[in-house]
């Protein structure tokens, strides 16, 4: 049976963390940003996990990390 290949989209949007959780980064940064505070701007620099729910779906694109 051949090698799975991962999906390159997904490779360059999550990165597997030492502990194998997957991290992303947030949504709504890239226009319209004059009527978002400095605050909220700021905290969409931080990188976050994804839910558990979308897990195995995103695992699955991965298929070298695990």
């Amino acid at each position: 049976m051949p090698k799975m290949k991962t999906c390159r989209s997904a490779a360059k949007r999550f990165k597997v963390t030492g502990s194998g959780q997957i991290k992303r980064n947030k949504a709504f940064r890239s226009h319209i940003l004059e009527k978002k505070s400095p605050k909220r701007k700021r905290n969409y620099r931080k990188a976050a996990l994804i839910s558990k729910a979308d897990y195995k779906r995103i695992a699955k694109l991965l298929p070298k990390n695990f």
